[in-house]
């Protein structure tokens, strides 16, 4: 959305509740030998559109969170890098 990677999550868990005490935050993900990292620090888009536009994007979601909820929460990436990993390959980076 706009150009930015976001994430979605609801403000009553507790993940949330540790994102707004310690925004840096890093995702990881491995699959087929490859895996990623992504380091930076979360913002929260309370934008009713930056909602909407997530939903729309992963419409299972739609079945636990709405736009205009007071629970859904997204959250975009800022000064953030992004790191590829394999066995073979060198590491590539990126950021943003």
């Amino acid at each position: 959305f706009e150009g930015k990677l976001y994430i979605q999550t609801g403000k009553s868990k507790a993940v949330s509740r540790q994102i707004q005490a310690n925004p840096k935050v890093e995702i990881c993900a491995y699959a087929d030998g490859r895996w990623l990292r992504v380091t930076g620090r979360l913002i929260r888009d309370d934008r009713v559109e930056a909602k909407k536009h997530m939903l729309d994007n992963y419409p299972d979601l739609k079945a636990m969170y709405s736009p205009e909820d007071d629970n859904t929460e997204v959250l975009y990436f800022e000064d953030a890098t992004a790191t590829f990993y394999s066995f073979t390959d060198e590491p590539r980076v990126i950021k943003f």
